[in-house]
């Protein structure tokens, strides 16, 4: 009865955290209560909790399967397809665009929507919900520095294409623009640190650029944040978290341990957490296709320099 709706909610009924990773009282919980099977839902950072979980658990000589199961909407841990949880929050997104292009539409002069979305090393749902809605302008990610001015400049592209269109559309993930406002030094719980306010900077400086042209500039800012995760998984996510659960059960039935679980070339695989964990969080790659069909689509200027290394190691040849 306790659990025989909650797959139509969102949200979770165990509760999350920053920080507060104590090991021995962990185990002690694990001893306390004889688990067997240790099921860990999260990201990158859970997972190397559960990994030292598993650790401790074989040191200690504790006849305990420890499972994990990638569930975070920036889609940043490594090797897998998709983690749990992306496509709901892409298409939550969309809500967020047609508002901002609303508003950009309805507010003159020269109306501009901002969305600004969650993504705070890897900006694949900036990248997604852009691509998903097709009325975005101007697209913001941390793989790929942001110009202001100048031929390859932000600002005068927004120019532009209000210009042409009448308003204009951003959409930019939280964590980028560090190349421009610098990279904190404070850290939340979990030791993420915390990230520059990329998205009253942008209205702060379309509204300068705009100004400094003689013409005023009407900038709508909407931050939809937690709004796009705390929604019920979509019928894809729902489907994929089925699989993503059976799978770690027979994982752990036929004697796993210290293994995650997730889609490789659309077919489900057991992954060391190890090997899972020591790339990520991953990065979009800045030459990839991804980023190509942002540039196609918003007819922005592509900021990564050729023939350096972008922010995820690739080397641009073009």
């Amino acid at each position: 009865d306790t659990v025989r709706h909650i797959h139509n909610k969102g949200g979770t009924m165990l509760g999350s955290s920053r920080g507060g990773f104590d090991i021995d009282k962990i185990v002690d919980f694990i001893k306390k209560k004889d688990i067997r099977q240790l099921y860990v839902i999260g990201g990158d950072g859970t997972h190397r909790g559960a990994f030292k979980i598993h650790e401790t658990c074989m040191e200690l000589g504790l006849h305990v399967a420890v499972a994990g199961i990638p569930k975070t909407i920036d889609n940043d841990v490594d090797y897998i397809d998709r983690s749990f949880g992306f496509i709901t929050s892409v298409e939550q997104a969309q809500d967020a665009i047609r508002a901002a292009k609303t508003e950009a539409m309805c507010n003159l002069p020269n109306g501009i929507g901002i969305v600004k979305l969650m993504g705070r090393s890897s900006g694949y749902i900036a990248a997604h919900a852009t691509l998903g809605s097709g009325d975005v302008d101007l697209c913001l990610v941390p793989e790929v520095p942001i110009v202001l001015d100048g031929e390859k400049g932000c600002l005068p592209h927004v120019w532009e294409r209000v210009k042409q269109k009448g308003y204009a559309v951003i959409v930019v993930a939280e964590g980028a623009g560090e190349e421009l406002l610098g990279e904190s030094t404070e850290t939340d719980a979990s030791g993420n640190k915390k990230l520059p306010m990329i998205g009253e900077f942008l209205k702060s400086e379309i509204g300068k650029y705009f100004k400094g042209r003689g013409e005023e500039a009407t900038v709508k800012y909407i931050d939809p944040s937690y709004m796009i995760r705390s929604v019920p998984a979509n019928a894809t996510d729902s489907l994929y978290c089925m699989q993503l659960g059976q799978n770690a059960v027979h994982g752990t039935m036929a004697g796993y341990t210290g293994f995650s679980v997730g889609l490789l070339n659309n077919k489900m695989c057991l992954l060391p957490i190890p090997e899972l964990v020591a790339t990520s969080p991953r990065q979009m790659d800045a030459r990839g296709r991804t980023w190509e069909r942002i540039l196609g689509i918003t007819r922005q200027p592509n900021t990564v320099e050729t023939g350096k290394r972008s922010k995820t190691g690739s080397i641009l040849c073009r």
